[in-house]
C-alpha cells in the first residue's frame, strides 16, 4: 500500500511515517497543499493522510482536488478541531475518515489500512493464495501453516502480487506500490527483493516471470 502524508508539523509527520512503515507500507512526505497537488498528479496513492489547516494550499482545497480527479486515493483527514461542525464539515467534501488531533498512532494506523482495502475492490484484511495466508493487520505470512519471517518490502512486494489475484504485476508497479518516492526507477530493488522472497517461500515456486511483463502469483 502507497500512502502519502500531508502535514506541516514536522515532527508528527515523521512519526506518523515510521508507524505506517513498520507495517510495510510505502509512505511520501510532503508539508503543503501545493506540493501534495502535484504529487498526487504524479503517483497513485491509495490513501492520502491529510492535515486540514496546510500552508499554500488549504486541506480543503486539496480534499476537493482528489475527489475530483475520481482516483482511487482515500483521504483520512486530520486537524486539531474537535467541533462536530468542522468533521462533518470535513466529510461533506469528499473526505472518508476524519481523525482529532492528538491521535493514538495505533488507531491511524488501523484507519489507513481500513481505507487502504476500500482503495481498490474489497478484500479481507486476510489474503489467501497458492497455500499462503497474508494477514495484513498482524503483519504476518504462513505458508501450508508455516510461518515466514518476511522483511517489509517482502512482504509490501508479496502483498501487491497477492491483492492481483492471479493478474501479472509489472515491476514499475511493484516499485510504485511497495517503494516511496525516493527510488531509483532503474533500480533493480524489485528483482533482488523478488529473489529473496522466492526463497523464503521455499518450494514449489509459486511466484512466476513473465518476460516483458512482470511477476504473477500462481496457484
Amino acid at each position: 500500500m502507497r500512502v502519502l502524508i500531508v502535514e506541516d508539523e514536522a515532527v508528527l509527520a515523521e512519526a506518523t511515517a515510521e508507524g505506517l512503515r513498520q507495517q510495510a507500507m510505502a509512505v511520501d512526505l510532503c508539508a503543503d497543499g501545493a506540493t501534495a497537488l502535484e504529487l498526487i498528479s504524479i503517483n497513485r496513492y491509495d490513501v492520502v493522510v491529510l492535515d486540514r489547516d496546510l500552508p499554500v494550499v488549504h486541506g480543503d482545497d486539496v480534499c476537493r482536488a482528489i475527489v475530483s480527479a475520481g482516483g482511487e486515493a482515500r483521504v483520512i483527514m486530520l486537524t486539531a478541531s474537535i467541533g462536530l461542525d468542522e468533521r462533518v464539515y470535513g466529510l461533506n467534501i469528499g473526505a472518508d475518515d476524519y481523525l482529532t488531533k492528538p491521535f493514538a498512532l495505533a488507531e491511524l494506523v488501523a484507519r489507513v489500512q481500513a481505507l487502504g482495502r476500500r482503495a481498490r475492490p474489497a478484500l479481507p484484511p486476510v489474503l489467501r493464495r497458492a497455500g499462503i495466508e497474508l494477514d495484513v493487520p498482524r503483519h504476518q505470512v504462513l505458508r501450508d501453516g508455516r510461518f515466514i519471517p518476511l522483511s517489509r518490502k517482502e512482504f509490501a512486494v508479496l502483498e501487491v502480487l497477492m491483492r492481483a489475484e492471479g493478474t501479472a504485476v509489472s515491476a514499475e508497479e511493484l516499485l510504485e506500490k511497495a517503494w516511496d518516492e525516493h527510488i531509483d526507477p532503474f533500480t533493480n530493488a524489485v528483482r533482488v527483493t523478488m529473489m529473496t522472497l522466492r526463497k523464503k517461500l521455499g518450494s514449489p515456486a509459486v511466484i512466476e516471470t513473465l518476460s516483458g511483463v512482470g511477476y504473477r502469483l500462481g496457484g
